[in-house]
């Protein structure tokens, strides 16, 4: 049979033989052709040119996967105006038509593994680069091979279909890549290929060397020239990269890319003039066409000329209405230029949103849209204040209004009128506000489902939630976090003081008891806690936080210099717990604390004597008489004069010694001159029952308690007290502007 069918393909016409050596090498050509375009990225010609190849070619495999390298590309080109699933699914199915013409060629395999691999699915990949591997002789029987160029470039792209968002694993590509060398030394995509590897392992030295050897192998091909100037743009050595940019424009002066490359280096680097002339150049080789003004509108997106975006993208829009999806780059771009038109970024987005398939949304979509919405909004915490103020400025001018009479009333009621006009404008607004801020979150959500384990997106949306006074879920977001490491002390008290800000008391205690557990020298964890309980026992009622108080003032006490601030704040607790209990003294002994722990310091100083004088003016409460409470009011008022010597514009300070001294006087006021007290003892000190104290020459007379303690209005013009016992002396007591009389009385 062998025979048989070698004598039939002998037997074949000359007419048919050059008919088959035509179309191999106008297949050949064609396919050179549209790797060209490809690597030219003039995607749109690539994709002509293959669509023709598997047209007249079916069953050649090659063709189909150059044409999936062809779609990822151009993704890769343009991940702002594309879609990584789209792309992916557009390749995937180009590969699988290419295992169907060819199965036992390793390249589709290979591309199905890239596809897997960039939607994360990694067991998946690794199945394909298997079966590719399975394709290709042992490695020991390489010279028996056919076609070793083959080989060698399919242990390459093996390699490449390691790379990942910037990442590659070199312990499994740089083998690969290796043993490709070793097979074809002279294939400059597989340096290339090498060259891209290394650079994303950061040995910008190897990059360049593969770079070069491909160059060298291919001395026409202006790519390598563009690697390399690449490379030195990432090291924002911008001028070192003009003449390899310049040298691939040498090799080929219709090689466009490079022209766009050096108008968005000039951007970079603030010559905008020659930015724009590489650019007009750049445009002018592509033919001014629509994808060429896509890339270009990609490159000023990057070079930061914002407003230049939205203008070409309009002139886009003005002849070519079906590319929608450009409505994400001025979306975008209205965000970032420095006076953001927020309103105008959103409607790009909600144009986007409303024309483009589900399919074709990228991630970016879902976060800048979350991020306009919010900057949209940045004025929310004002809005909130002014809310606050208006409702706090109605409710005074109501008080007002019922004490009001006559044109005082129709002016009050008028401004009760504007203040309501005002809080339900307000009113509207913050609805509003809120609706478009949760909108925000949803989107955020929403992106987060391309990527569940962003790190860096859960953190945006944790320090958002904060930001927006969303603390409950700004505390669960970051709480996510500690799962992915980021569990440091910073983090975990970050999370305690969204609970604690957002009021959710036995939550943050949790969270700050996890941090004295973890870091038990971390003062402020401690210092959170006793806040915390503090909260919960706002009244110090039951004394929740006097425990954490003082476990904090032990540990602050190592350095009282350092930790002076946090340590008056505990002073201030203590002092008030204390008064509230009515244990004067004590209270009175935290607040000396709080001056003594740094003289110089005008705020303790401050609120020290402040306390000082709220303690001795509760203390005038255990005087039983009213010209007892006196001399606590005046203790009071020297502590008040302290503060505003520190602080003359104490307003607090102004406002509570007007009190004080108008109790004072009301108290003076209320106090009858004519009325006489004391007590009459002993010699040895002990209280005199029944004692008589009479004013001399009066009927006026008055007898002790058993306590000693006598109270009598006397005559007026009374000159003197006579004070008598039985076994006692009598003692004549003149009687002065004094009104307390105490008297000793000596045995006869």
């Amino acid at each position: 049979m062998v025979r048989i069918r070698t004598k039939s393909i002998l037997v074949l016409s000359l007419t048919g033989l050059m008919s088959m050596s035509l179309c191999i090498g106008l297949y050949a050509q064609d396919l050179t052709s549209a790797i060209r375009f490809t690597k030219s990225e003039q995607f749109d010609k690539a994709d002509s040119v293959f669509q023709k190849l598997i047209q007249n070619e079916p069953n050649n495999c090659k063709a189909y996967f150059f044409y999936g390298e062809n779609r990822l590309l151009d993704y890769f080109a343009d991940s702002i105006s594309n879609s990584l699933v789209v792309a992916v699914n557009q390749a995937r199915e180009l590969y699988n038509m290419g295992v169907e013409a060819d199965s036992a060629n390793p390249l589709n395999y290979i591309g199905l593994a890239k596809t897997a691999f960039y939607l994360g699915q990694d067991d998946r990949a690794e199945q394909f680069r298997a079966k590719a591997r399975g394709l290709l002789p042992p490695y020991k029987k390489v010279k028996k091979i056919p076609n070793p160029q083959d080989y060698a470039y399919a242990l390459a792209k093996i390699a490449q279909s390691y790379i990942r968002g910037g990442n590659v694993d070199t312990s499994l590509a740089l083998p690969l890549l290796r043993e490709a060398v070793m097979i074809d030394k002279t294939n400059p995509d597989i340096y290339i290929i090498a060259g891209d590897i290394y650079i994303l392992a950061k040995d910008g030295s190897n990059s360049i060397r593969n770079y070069k050897l491909a160059q060298d192998y291919d001395p026409s091909s202006p790519t390598a020239n563009m690697k390399i100037g690449g490379i030195y743009v990432r090291a924002q050595n911008l001028m070192a990269a003009i003449p390899y940019y310049e040298a691939a424009i040498a090799l080929d002066a219709n090689y466009a890319p490079a022209y766009r490359e050096l108008g968005q280096l000039y951007s970079l680097a603030g010559r905008y003039d020659q930015s724009k002339e590489y650019f007009r150049t750049y445009l002018d080789l592509t033919r001014g066409n629509i994808p060429a003004k896509i890339r270009y509108v990609n490159a000023l997106y990057y070079a930061k000329e914002y407003e230049e975006v939205i203008k070409t993208v309009e002139e886009i829009f003005a002849v070519d209405q079906s590319r929608s999806y450009m409505n994400r780059i001025a979306g975008y771009s209205c965000y970032e230029m420095e006076n953001g038109d927020m309103d105008k970024a959103l409607a790009y987005m909600e144009a986007l949103f409303q024309t483009l398939s589900s399919d074709n949304f990228i991630k970016k979509d879902f976060t800048y849209l979350a991020k306009i919405l919010l900057k949209k909004n940045a004025g929310y915490s004002a809005l909130l204040q002014d809310t606050t103020r208006v409702n706090i400025e109605l409710a005074r001018a109501q008080r007002n209004l019922q004490n009001a009479r006559g044109q005082n009333q129709a002016r009050i009621r008028a401004e009760i009128d504007t203040l309501n006009l005002r809080k339900q404008s307000l009113y509207e607004q913050v609805v509003k506000a809120n609706a478009e801020i949760d909108r925000a979150f949803e989107a955020y959500y929403q992106a987060l489902e391309f990527d569940p384990n962003d790190i860096n997106l859960m953190s945006e949306m944790g320090t958002n939630y904060y930001t927006y006074k969303r603390y409950g879920d700004a505390a669960r977001t970051w709480e996510k976090l500690l799962d992915y490491g980021r569990n440091d002390v910073n983090n975990y008290m970050q999370i305690g003081r969204a609970y604690y800000i957002g009021k959710n008391y036995r939550k943050a205690d949790s969270i700050f008891t996890v941090v004295t557990q973890k870091f038990p020298d971390y003062l402020q964890s401690y210092l959170m806690i006793a806040r915390t309980y503090s909260q919960m026992d706002p009244d110090s009622k039951a004394g929740l936080a006097k425990p954490k108080f003082e476990e904090f003032l032990v540990k602050a006490s190592v350095d009282t210099v350092e930790n002076a601030k946090e340590m008056v704040e505990a002073f201030g607790y203590m002092g008030y717990y204390h008064l509230r209990r009515n244990n004067y003294t004590t209270a009175d002994a935290w607040y000396d604390r709080m001056i003594n722990i740094d003289p110089g310091n005008k705020d303790f100083l401050v609120r020290g004597y402040s306390g000082k004088a709220n303690v001795w003016f509760m203390m005038s409460e255990l005087a039983k008489e009213l010209d007892d409470k006196i001399p606590y009011f005046d203790r009071s008022i020297s502590y008040y004069n302290r503060v505003l010597e520190i602080d003359p514009n104490n307003q607090v300070a102004k406002s509570s010694l007007e009190y004080v001294n108008s109790v004072k006087k009301n108290t003076i006021a209320h106090i009858n001159p004519n009325e006489l007290r004391g007590v009459i003892r002993s010699n040895s000190g002990q209280p005199i029952n029944a004692a008589s104290v009479r004013v001399k020459d009066t009927a006026a007379e008055t007898i002790t308690n058993t306590r000693g303690e006598f109270k009598f209005e006397i005559p007026l013009s009374s000159e003197a007290l006579l004070v008598s016992a039985r076994g006692y002396k009598m003692k004549e007591v003149p009687i002065t502007n004094s009104r307390v009389y105490n008297v000793v009385l000596e045995p006869e």
